[in-house]
């Protein structure tokens, strides 16, 4: 999941690997799993497949993480889901140089594959790496640059590959994998905003090979991976080792903490008898009603927009109504159906908090204060 990197084309022939006997075979194909990166996009790591002449003409890295976001509409296309990634091949010595510079760890896995094997997935690749070929539409969970590497090595592998369980009991969902990373690295706005922009399909439980949809479980994957009755990983090797630590802020004011706060003063001034105190959260009612009404538009529209199904099916539009954008424009006024429709948020909001557990979506716990906060000043308001 690095930025855009020209692809670097092959001269050397096909023919120079085709050998008859296993042990002749000059080619090494090897798994390289990338621990996880400061920028977001790169939190959940980064997986490539490097490819070894043992004649020392050649070691390359074959990454399916290239994108190009200088595109004047890449940001458009990323809001609808239209992710273009490219496959780009270039020396490894580059690639392990800017994981080097990003800080970030570097595994190896050798694969014990057959010399044809090995060289069909080597021609494979080389043939992907064309410019006709090298693109594709990249899906977070279910088509990415570690998916990629792994079809690419099943499909060439002549299909014997068995892949045996590893996912604890009662298997976890998408949702509990992304927040793993997360949490490890201190991300708790970026979680928070990802827990409010998916949907429920994202709370699926996952299989072991979905789960391989994630760097770390593929390469566990692979661990506990069989071909033709042996282990598929003939050596595993650590090329960069740097030290486990969290990333991100850990200044403890996390999203949850702060919505605490800031929903426990306004319950406490909205007890104190004083006019302007009464004309300050009249203004608070209007900026956090259109807040959420603005959010509740922003979800259904991306509901509709994405060409992936991520973002449907999104429970959190329980709290966040796109209705309450044009009712806070005229909340001060005095009229009877203003009152009753805040009777309908304020019921909504208590049975939102009360199947809390029951809604077939994992709702982040941010949101508790601000179902409290909603529940009380719809409360005041439908009086």
């Amino acid at each position: 999941m690095i930025k855009f990197i020209s692809t670097l084309f092959f001269t050397i022939p096909c023919s120079l690997f085709t050998f008859s006997q296993p042990d002749s075979c000059p080619l090494r194909i090897s798994l390289l799993t990338c621990s996880s990166g400061e920028e977001l996009y790169s939190t959940w790591g980064h997986t490539a497949i490097r490819v070894t002449d043992s004649t020392g003409r050649m070691d390359m890295v074959f990454n399916y993480g290239t994108f190009d976001d200088s595109d004047p509409d890449f940001y458009a296309k990323f809001t609808r889901g239209l992710m273009i990634y490219a496959l780009s091949a270039y020396p490894f010595s580059d690639f392990v140089e800017e994981y080097r510079l990003q800080g970030r760890a570097v595994i190896e896995q050798t694969l014990s594959l057959s010399c044809d094997n090995r060289t069909q997935l080597f021609n494979a690749l080389r043939l992907n790496a064309q410019s006709e070929n090298r693109f594709y539409e990249y899906y977070f969970s279910t088509d990415n640059c570690t998916t990629r590497a792994k079809d690419m090595i099943v499909k060439n592998s002549g299909g014997l590959i068995s892949f045996k369980a590893f996912l604890s009991s009662p298997p976890p969902s998408f949702r509990n994998l992304i927040h793993g990373y997360l949490d490890k690295n201190n991300q708790p706005w970026s979680k928070l905003g990802i827990d409010i922009l998916l949907g429920s399909n994202l709370d699926k439980k996952v299989s072991t090979e979905q789960s391989m949809f994630l760097p770390d479980y593929l390469m566990k994957g692979f661990e506990n991976a069989d071909i033709n009755g042996h282990p598929i990983v003939a050596g595993t090797n650590t090329i960069l080792n740097v030290p486990v630590q969290s990333k991100g802020s850990s200044s403890g004011l996390t999203p949850f903490i702060i919505f605490s706060i800031f929903a426990l003063l306004i319950l406490v001034l909205s007890f104190v008898k004083n006019a302007v105190i009464k004309n300050m959260l009249d203004g608070f009612d209007i900026l956090f009603f259109l807040t959420l009404g603005f959010l509740g538009v922003l979800l259904v529209t991306l509901w509709i927009i994405r060409i992936d199904d991520v973002c449907r099916n999104n429970f959190n539009l329980l709290w966040t109504l796109p209705t309450h954008l044009p009712v806070a424009v005229v909340m001060l006024k005095k009229k009877k159906w203003i009152r009753s429709y805040f009777k309908i948020v304020v019921l909504l909001a208590a049975g939102t908090a009360a199947a809390w557990w029951l809604i077939p979506q994992q709702l982040n716990t941010a949101i508790a204060p601000l179902l409290v906060l909603i529940l009380f000043r719809a409360g005041q308001r439908s009086k």
